[in-house]
């Protein structure tokens, strides 16, 4: 693993459009696309949609059609799926949506995948139906993804039109150390949901490493890292906003989910010890605080991990808190190549 510092990382964001209390989906489609206007004025490489399904707070369902959406009303930032979660999907309806999204806006589409149904075992059964009970490969789906985007399948009985011949990233998503295996194996970018799964994070990286194999696609490894992100003028302030998402997050833990809360005082008589406890653990890799202390925590990370890139995701109720949240962590990247950032 070689060495990186702060300025050598790319950064980018991850939204579930997410819905807050007193809002709707649409209301949280409008916010993606200011969100992501805004990440592509302050440098951001990439912006990317989850697919979920059957949660309250969670819009970015119809992952594909958000993409466009964003993608329609940007220029430059790559747009794309952290990620597709392929069980969901025949390999060649997916490969015939990102190619159309890549016929549109070409040079900008990432395709990320993940091997679980995104959502509840009763959830997926509806989605899948009668396939179900079938047999699902997550590689095999995968490389006839990669078939279809390819110009040889031209003389294929079967095709992606439109897909076929086009150059769209394929990226492998995980939360455990299996997803790691298949990205190394298959010679693919490996991103890691540290921001909710952080248990398996260092060993599947390390594992990924050790084990990739060059491809087409890339010839070296490259990872990259989702993290909780809540940055503010105050630690102070940080920590009253990120209240929204430590509430968000009992509801994962217990069951009962609800729509993104506005940030409280004191969480003491929000959650017990018990709650607290796992709570924190899914949060571990968050990084919250002052431009300063996000910085400080930030290198620290990045020397630990020598991940390639960062992705951030921000569950902060209020919109105009979540946009500045989004510009300071910017300026905290690009400020490390320089100088010391400037309160």
């Amino acid at each position: 693993m070689s060495v990186k510092k702060l300025s050598d990382i790319k950064y980018s964001v991850l939204d579930l459009a997410t819905v807050v209390q007193g809002g709707t989906p649409a209301d949280s489609f409008k916010r993606s696309l200011e969100v992501a206007q805004l990440a592509e004025k302050n440098g951001y490489t990439r912006y990317w949609f989850a697919e979920h399904h059957n949660m309250v707070s969670v819009a970015s369902s119809a992952t594909s059609v958000l993409i466009g959406y964003v993608a329609g009303g940007t220029s430059k930032i790559r747009v794309g799926s952290g990620g597709i979660m392929l069980p969901n999907h025949a390999p060649l309806v997916v490969a015939e949506q990102f190619g159309t999204l890549e016929s549109l806006y070409p040079g900008r589409i990432d395709l990320g995948l993940g091997r679980a149904p995104g959502t509840d075992q009763l959830t997926a059964l509806a989605i899948r139906g009668e396939n179900f009970n079938a047999v699902h490969n997550f590689p095999k789906d995968i490389i006839r993804l990669q078939t279809y985007f390819s110009a040889e399948n031209a003389g294929s009985k079967v095709r992606a039109i439109p897909g076929e011949g086009l150059d769209i990233p394929i990226w492998i998503l995980g939360s455990s150390t299996d997803s790691a295996k298949v990205a190394a194996a298959m010679g693919l970018p490996y991103a890691f949901a540290s921001h909710f799964a952080p248990t398996y994070f260092m060993e599947a990286i390390k594992i990924y490493r050790d084990n990739f194999r060059p491809s087409a696609q890339l010839k070296e490894p490259y990872v990259m890292a989702c993290v909780n992100v809540v940055a503010a003028d105050s630690d102070y302030e940080a920590e009253y906003l990120a209240t929204s998402v430590k509430q968000l997050f009992i509801g994962v833990v217990t069951g009962k989910r609800q729509l993104l809360p506005p940030p409280v005082k004191s969480m003491d008589n929000i959650w017990s010890i018990y709650e607290e406890e796992a709570v924190m653990q899914m949060l571990a890799y968050s990084f919250i605080g002052s431009g300063e202390t996000v910085k400080n925590k930030l290198t620290s990370f990045i020397e630990q991990t020598g991940v390639n890139e960062i992705m951030t995701t921000s569950h902060i109720y209020d919109h105009q808190s979540r946009m500045y949240s989004l510009k300071l962590f910017a300026e905290i990247i690009k400020s490390a190549a320089y100088a010391p950032l400037n309160q």
